[in-house]
């Protein structure tokens, strides 16, 4: 079963940005102690923030990306936030592949 985790914004969750922001972060550090791990994680609009240098994610993700979770990355997102030269972790992607990873998943779930 092939699991596809979403990532669309700088927080998990509604209500408080703060808090969100630190559940984000708990939840990368936690998914990356576990297994099975997801096959991949798709970062678009404001997610892709949390692939950029000096986030506070880094560590847990470049930790998910060493054990073959593929990290995709919205290229017209890290272009309209100015974030393609500063991505740290994953790789850049484009529409068509996040929804072809979408569309063969088992399993999608939106963070």
């Amino acid at each position: 079963m092939s699991i596809v985790f979403v990532v669309n914004g700088e927080s998990m969750g509604g209500g408080d940005a703060g808090l969100g922001a630190k559940l984000l972060g708990n939840f990368f550090r936690t998914l990356a102690t576990l297994d099975p791990k997801p096959d991949a994680i798709l970062f678009y609009n404001a997610g892709v923030k949390a692939l950029g240098v000096g986030t506070p994610h880094l560590e847990a993700l470049q930790a998910l990306d060493n054990a073959g979770v593929d990290l995709l990355a919205c290229v017209t997102c890290l272009e309209f936030f100015k974030l393609t030269e500063q991505m740290a972790v994953g790789r850049v992607s484009n529409m068509r592949d996040l929804c072809t990873q979408m569309l063969t998943a088992s399993k999608v779930v939106t963070i």
